[in-house]
Order: C-alpha cells, then structure tokens, then sequence
C-alpha cells in the first residue's frame, strides 16, 4: 500500500536556514538581485553567488526563489492587488503552485518571503504530483478563503503534462461541487500562457507568470495569514 507523504521541510532544512545562515542568505539573494537587475543571466549569476557564500544546493534553490531584479521588483509591486478587492470579480488561478504552497505550509515546511514580497516554498512536483496528508485540508482551506473572498467565479488551471493532474482535478471538482464552489478546474499543456494573458487577476507565486500579469494577488499569503 502507498504511504502518504508529507510536503513538508528536508531533514538538513534546520541546519540550512537556522537563524545563524540568515545574515549570508540575505547578502546572498541581494547579491543575485543586483546582478540581474543588470541583466546578468540567471545561471550563471546563480552560481557566482552561490560559490561566494558556499551555498548548498538546497540554499541556492531558496536564494533563486526570493530574488528579482528591480525591474521586476517595480513591476510586480505596481501589479499586486489586496484579496479584498476579489469580490465579484473572475479569479484565475495557478492550481499546482497554490495548492503545494498551502500543504507545503500545513505541513510545516519553511516558506520564504521574497524580495517581492511572495511566500514561496522549495518544494518540487518533479514531473508528478502526488497527494499528500495535507491535501485534503489544503483543498478546503482554499475554499474557504475564496467563499470569504467572494469572487464571482474561480478558474484553476492544472499542467496538463504533470502526472496525476488529471486525479487532482477530480479532487477538486469533487470538493466544490460538495460545496458549491463557482470553480472550473481545467487542465491545459501550458497553464501559464492562459495564466499571464488571463483578464483578471491571477493567483500565483511564479514569477515568470508575475512577470506578465497585468494584476495578481499573493493568495498563499491571505491563506497562512488568515489560517
């Protein structure tokens, strides 16, 4: 029988990010954020700084997740929107990054707080997704954040090329029609070109849909703030 999982931190994650790495990896993702704000690639910028600070690669993966050049830093400030405004409005939302953001968070995986002001976690679908313990609560918490945000209709939007998308799609149709959530669960082979051309504000973390968003809402946030 499959054992279910957690998402939640690695066993090295307490040593990695105790309190004492804190000043290094600050230096460390200020460090990357200047080199692309001067168009540096990201790679390569990736790995002068990570040999600086002699970052693991667990390090390096958190540093990456929370710096952005400033020219994107300045675009996704001016694009955010605050959850109170989602009423009545069409929501879309970036299903995978959501969703394992809020089990990531039940499960007590470290969340990182971005330079733009995003919560991210290090955690990976790797090709599949794969549900967790915390899923189901992950699910209906999300529900019950958007039933308090109020949006007249919710659109999810799951990689299609992910494997077991298709199975968390039921799970989430299953769950909102249990409860009578406006959502329409799609799955689609490139979620993210439908994301950043989407009308409405999007739901996201990822920063390359942050990058072409006209407006957004850190959704991850409103979640562990309000829960």
């Amino acid at each position: 029988m499959h054992r279910q999982q957690h998402r939640g931190r690695h066993p090295s994650d307490d040593k990695l990010f105790a309190p004492a790495q804190w000043k290094r990896l600050r230096q460390a993702v200020g460090d990357l954020s200047w080199l692309l704000s001067r168009d540096y690639p990201l790679d390569a910028s990736l790995k002068l700084v990570g040999d600086r600070y002699r970052l693991t690669a667990r390090q390096r993966m958190a540093v990456r997740r929370c710096a952005c050049s400033d020219k994107a830093l300045v675009w996704r400030t001016s694009h955010r929107i605050g959850a109170d405004v989602l009423r009545g409005k069409t929501l879309w939302v970036d299903g995978l990054n959501v969703l394992i953001g809020i089990e990531s968070a039940l499960s007590g995986g470290l969340l990182f707080l971005g330079r733009d002001g995003c919560l991210r976690d290090l955690a990976s679908v790797h090709g599949t997704w794969r549900r967790v313990v915390e899923t189901r609560q992950a699910i209906y918490l999300l529900g019950q954040t958007l039933g308090e945000l109020a949006p007249a209709q919710v659109h999810i939007l799951l990689d299609k090329p992910v494997g077991n998308s298709g199975r968390l799609r039921g799970f989430l149709q299953k769950a909102a029609q249990e409860q009578g959530w406006p959502w329409t669960i799609t799955l689609d082979h490139n979620p993210d070109r439908l994301l950043a051309a989407a009308a409405g504000p999007v739901a996201t973390s990822d920063s390359h849909i942050l990058d072409q968003v006209q407006a957004w809402v850190h959704l991850i946030g409103h979640v562990v703030q309000r829960h």
